[in-house]
């Protein structure tokens, strides 16, 4: 199969620049089963600045007319679909009211320190596994169980993204202001608005109220695109978004899961409504998993029970479910968390850095390998590479509710002082306190208490 032009090559995956659009697209499709080789072709020769011959061409690529290979998963994209696939069981049960209240306090702490621990790394194609490793035995740092240390002076072969004055360690004061962290304080807001009332529509139109446009990315810049263009829900996840089943939706998903403690079925069909804005399939399903995997935490101190339940909510015959169980096997068998990593990294190796299933596979590897620790289980998630920052707050979320706030070293969650940036209209240095005491209420609410 002939490969794209090196005019193509980028790492934006921008929403706004059509040839990453065509490009980001012909790669969806390849991996999803499809033909593309000729696509590839008509790609090529097209001028390199001829942005409306590449959305013509972007357009052209109907999932309908092209054809497909052979193709052995199954993965609907109506809730109706998706919840006639659980296996009965998932458990319904409420927490004590001061277990729920302190994990949630971990939640929110470990969410925002998490991610803060991923940000100075996140760029995959520069900070790979290996130049991860390296850094930190440099200054004797491996494994990671601290905000990331500065070089000083920093040697030509590496170079920290530029948040790095805000998020290392001896730099944190406050959390720095990330889009992982801006969603889950949105969906907090849409909540208190709306409760169990809240659909897709409600949540594009505060994407609109107090969201940025330049500060959304990938699947969600996409779908806001589409939303300013007055395209109806679900055709806001389609329209030239090539990163519809990208890991935006799963970063979205935790707050369904603490206002519904003990009841992962509740969460995953709340958190449906949120994703669906913007991701279709394994990207649907990433959220739904992540809230679930919130709500069965606070049943549990076991990680792996709380992720062989929560996966009850994906379609079993998804690339999703396909990763999960990959990954529980791994752990069962015995393998090393290098051993699995490395597993993981070679099976999904064709896979975008910001894709669903290949960074929640990493979710999972650090919660299971972290024999109930905290920050073993947070820097295993940055450590792995992909999507640090995102994998780190939402490892440090679900270990939160797992083993509460005891659990996190003061050393993450001291230099925090209680507040963090947004870039949301009205939420900028939120008081992180207030937001778990919120959550608090607002799960009462939803309960009937």
């Amino acid at each position: 199969m002939p490969e794209l032009d090196q005019a193509y090559a980028h790492s934006g995956f921008d929403a706004f620049v059509p040839k990453d659009l065509l490009a980001d697209e012909l790669h969806q499709l390849q991996e999803t089963g499809y033909d593309v080789e000729e696509p590839v072709r008509a790609a090529n020769a097209i001028d390199p600045r001829d942005e409306q011959a590449q959305l013509a061409l972007l357009d052209s690529l109907d999932e309908a007319r092209l054809p497909r290979g052979p193709w052995s998963y199954e993965e609907p994209d109506d809730l109706e679909g998706i919840t006639a696939s659980w296996e009965p069981g998932l458990p319904v049960a409420r927490p004590e009211e001061a277990h729920v209240a302190e994990r949630l306090a971990a939640a929110w702490t470990g969410r925002i320190a998490g991610c803060n621990l991923g940000k100075p790394v996140e760029q995959a194609a520069f900070w790979t596994v290996e130049r991860i490793r390296d850094y930190l035995q440099r200054l004797d740092a491996y494994p990671l169980r601290d905000y990331l240390p500065v070089m000083d002076p920093m040697p030509e072969e590496f170079r920290l993204l530029d948040n790095w004055t805000e998020t290392t360690r001896g730099n944190v004061h406050g959390s720095a202001r990330d889009d992982d962290i801006d969603y889950t304080i949105l969906a907090l807001h849409m909540l208190e608005e709306h409760g169990s009332g809240l659909t897709a529509d409600l949540v594009g139109q505060y994407w609109r109220d107090l969201f940025p446009i330049a500060k959304v990315y990938t699947a969600e810049r996409a779908a806001y695109r589409n939303l300013v263009r007055g395209l109806p829900v679900p055709e806001t996840a389609r329209f030239r978004n090539p990163y519809r089943e990208w890991i935006g939706a799963a970063i979205r998903g935790d707050v369904f899961g603490y206002v519904h403690p003990g009841d992962p079925g509740a969460a995953a069909r709340a958190a449906y409504q949120d994703a669906r804005l913007s991701h279709v399939r394994n990207g649907v399903y990433g959220e739904m998993w992540v809230a679930a995997l919130v709500a069965t935490s606070f049943l549990t101190r076991d990680a792996s029970e709380a992720l062989t339940t929560a996966l009850g909510v994906v379609p079993p015959g998804s690339r999703f479910a396909e990763a999960q169980r990959l990954v529980l096997d791994l752990r069962r068998a015995g393998a090393t968390w290098e051993e699995a990593l490395e597993r993981v990294r070679t099976e999904y190796a064709f896979t975008p850095w910001v894709h669903a299933v290949n960074n929640a596979a990493v979710v999972s590897l650090a919660l299971l390998w972290a024999d109930g620790d905290w920050a073993t289980a947070t820097g295993s998630a940055v450590m792995s590479g992909w999507d640090t920052d995102s994998n780190g707050a939402t490892v440090g979320s679900v270990a939160g509710v797992l083993w509460g706030s005891a659990s996190i070293p003061e050393r993450f969650s001291d230099p925090l002082e209680d507040r963090t940036r947004s870039a949301l209209f009205g939420y900028d240095h939120s008081r992180i306190s207030d937001l778990a005491q919120r959550t608090v209420r607002l799960g009462h609410e939803l309960a009937g208490r």
